[in-house]
């Protein structure tokens, strides 16, 4: 079942965490956030002029509010639709970056690696006090953005 936090320019230009703390914090207090991996996903409605060619993820009142939920949550890739491309969407949002036409979505590949591995340190610790196995999971994020993680790296991080 997705579950959708439709974000307005009212909601992002105050940085207004508030819609997705609901539903969040609910996933929390029911003791249900693991049985809802991969739902999340995000609507965004933030208007724009005609000419302006910029994705949502170039606006820096939109980065600036993913930046602020980020550091509230910053486990939040395990509840983001992979699917439907929410966690890619995500990384755009923290991680500088150029579209192509012809090649999509071009990370700066030094920021990408730091967020990167940023996220499978803190997933993995957050994993392992939810009662998760994550060395799969990880791996599996990990290749969303291009990168192979192998068993001697898990090794390395208990």
């Amino acid at each position: 079942m997705t579950i959708a936090i439709a974000l307005n320019f009212e909601i992002i230009n105050n940085l207004d965490l508030s819609p997705a703390q609901r539903v969040i914090d609910k996933l929390l207090q029911e003791g249900k956030i693991t049985s809802h991996e991969q739902q999340l996903q995000f609507e965004i409605d933030y208007p724009r002029e005609p000419e302006d060619p910029r994705e949502l993820s170039e606006i820096p009142e939109v980065r600036l509010w993913f930046i602020r939920l980020d550091a509230q949550y910053p486990w939040l890739p395990f509840l983001l639709d992979w699917k439907a491309g929410d966690f890619v969407r995500y990384t755009a949002m923290l991680v500088p970056h150029q579209f192509s036409r012809t090649e999509g979505i071009q990370y700066n590949p030094e920021a990408l690696e730091i967020l990167m591995m940023q996220k499978v340190f803190v997933l993995s610790n957050w994993l392992q006090q939810q009662g998760i196995p994550s060395k799969s999971r990880l791996q599996s994020m990990a290749q969303l953005l291009g990168y192979e993680l192998d068993d001697a790296f898990f090794e390395l991080i208990g």
